[in-house]
């Protein structure tokens, strides 16, 4: 069978089962709705949590980003994992502890305030919303160009496959999707992996193959020599600019991943807080399979794409020089117009180089044919790239769609349950009926996937770095107010409002002044660093910045009034306390 005929069986049998676990699973209650029930065992949840949290990001993007910017890179690896670390020690069993539905309603309740309450659902929102559209985007490039449908078509397919499970099922049918979508996109990922280790090192394991020989060659040697001979950095030193912008980065990254609403809430699923523990746990080891494999990934699809697009030797003789037309897969790529390339000299070649080359600059080659490499291709090209069967390639896009789909549930359910179950019914309409908030939280999920299809339709301006935004949005308003609210019994509700103001402000304002840049400074087409950047650091990395802001603003304004009520230090003490 051909690859066409491969993805459609495949990705039609997984939607067919996420389609019968909704109607399996259909939420009954607002607990079923919110929460799953609250009865997931930990390893179930753990999977889940692995699932939710490894979006189209990590399955699609991570890899390539990592590709294009070698060494540097790396602050996806120690922000991402470093943060689920930081929340499963810092925050997870002291929010199960608190037993409740959504993260609104924590903070509303641990600084008695309908104000800190709303301001963390605006939080939320913003957050979630800028996090989705990197997920849409993920849906409409598999199916543009695996399916051959248009991006809109293949929007619209995943928005109503969402709308099918997340509506019906809420957490209790998100969540059991999530377990079947964690096995679909691990095997995606490993599978094609394993199959290009073993054909370029002969190491079946990616992990130890990234160590390993091309042709009696170490892979990073080589490919460091591959890219450096084309004018560009070293794969294994370049970095994502100055050190300072990696550090905050990488805090923003890791204090983004700890302030994700839609990865706190899963805690609040499981029986007991140790079994939010545990299944932190669980999750960890899930997220660290296909957190160990994109390193080699990355190296060795760079390896693959650069090889096949600019082969031979280069920086001898022009006449000695190896040219190859545009490969198949490179054909296939252009038409969904995330890879694109101009023939300058009109030689019916490819030249790929870093433009500061004088060397090809003195041949004559009137600049770099490759105008368009969108980073989001890398991982769903790879397989073609290395021309592995065709049902290698069908699972990698159906594990790609299951990382989309299943972190836009999660998304989308703590949109709609923040405007539930926290506006709703927490300052609305308080007088609702259990009937009457599961069916508000149903019509506001429909509202949310409307909305996210409208911003996968019309990405806004900053789109090229939306999903590291939504991190650093989360760094700087969400994730402070929780670990004062935990830890801090004199923080009070006029300082967790300020903060959280102060610290979303100057970052949103910091971003939407540098609306529209690429992000990843200091490498050449992909983009060049701003001057007028803060201390270099660049948007994608100042949630750091803005929650150094929002500590700094809630403390100093808690100091200046008066402290909270007794009740409020109770709380504090009562979620402190060991024990379930």
């Amino acid at each position: 069978m051909d690859t066409k005929t491969w993805t459609y069986i495949i990705v039609g049998l997984s939607f067919a089962s996420y389609i019968g676990i909704a109607i399996w699973s259909r939420a009954k209650s607002t607990k079923e709705f919110y929460v799953a029930g609250g009865g997931v065992s930990p390893i179930a949840n753990g999977m889940a949590t692995a699932a939710d949290w490894m979006s189209a990001a990590s399955f699609i993007s991570m890899a390539g980003l990592i590709a294009f910017s070698g060494y540097g890179g790396s602050v996806f690896l120690m922000g991402w994992t470093g943060g689920y670390v930081l929340l499963a020690l810092m925050l997870a069993p002291y929010l199960r502890k608190y037993g409740k539905f959504t993260v609104p309603e924590f903070i509303g309740e641990r600084f008695y305030s309908k104000t800190a309450r709303v301001v963390a659902v605006i939080c939320l929102i913003l957050i979630s919303v800028t996090y989705v559209i990197g997920q849409m985007k993920g849906v409409g490039v598999a199916f543009s160009r695996f399916l051959e449908t248009d991006y809109n078509t293949g929007l619209f397919v995943g928005m109503g496959i969402v709308f099918f499970y997340a509506v019906l099922g809420g957490m209790k049918g998100i969540t059991y999707t999530q377990i079947v979508q964690y096995v679909v996109l691990i095997f995606a990922y490993t599978v094609p992996a394993i199959f290009i280790s073993l054909e370029l090192t002969g190491n079946p394991i990616p992990q130890l193959g990234l160590g390993g020989n091309v042709d009696g060659t170490p892979l990073l040697q080589k490919l460091d020599t591959v890219i450096t001979d084309l004018g560009f950095s070293q794969y294994t030193t370049s970095t994502m600019g100055s050190k300072l912008n990696m550090f905050a980065y990488t805090l923003s990254l890791m204090i983004g991943t700890a302030g994700l609403p839609h990865v706190i809430i899963r805690f609040f699923t499981v029986p007991k807080v140790s079994d939010a523990r545990l299944s932190a746990g669980w999750a960890l080891v899930f997220i660290a399979i296909l957190y160990t494999t994109a390193p080699a990934v990355a190296a060795m699809a760079r390896l693959n794409l650069t090889q096949t697009i600019q082969p031979g030797t280069v920086g001898t003789l022009e006449g000695s020089l190896e040219y190859k037309k545009r490969p198949e897969w490179f054909k296939n790529w252009e038409k969904t117009g995330l890879l694109k390339h101009e023939d300058k000299n009109m030689d019916g070649h490819i030249q790929y180089y870093n433009d500061s080359n004088e060397a090809f600059t003195q041949r004559g080659w009137k600049g770099n044919e490759m105008t368009t490499v969108d980073k989001d291709i890398i991982v769903l090209a790879n397989p073609e790239i290395a021309k592995l069967p065709g049902w290698v390639v069908a699972l990698v896009v159906a594990g790609g769609l299951a990382a989309a789909l299943s972190t836009a549930a999660g998304l989308l359910l703590a949109i709609s349950s923040s405007i539930s179950h926290d506006l709703l019914k927490g300052i609305l309409k308080p007088e609702i009926t259990e009937k009457e908030e599961l069916n508000a939280s149903r019509i506001a999920m429909m509202g949310a996937i409307a909305l996210a299809g409208y911003f996968g339709l019309n990405p806004p301006d900053f789109a090229a770095g939306t999903v590291a935004i939504a991190f650093g949005l989360a760094a700087s308003s969400i994730f402070p107010v929780l670990m004062m609210g935990i830890f801090s019994k004199r923080m009070n509700k006029q300082g967790a409002i300020a903060g959280m103001a102060a610290g979303l402000g100057v970052t949103l304002l910091y971003v939407f002044q540098h609306k529209g840049i690429m992000f990843i400074p200091n490498t050449s087409f992909l983009g060049t660093m701003k001057e007028n950047w803060f201390l270099g650091i660049t948007p994608n990395a100042f949630g750091a910045v803005g929650a150094i802001v929002n500590f700094a603003v809630a403390f100093a304004v808690s100091a200046n009034t008066e402290e909270p009520p007794q009740e409020a230090k109770d709380l504090v003490e009562r979620i402190r306390t060991p024990g379930d």
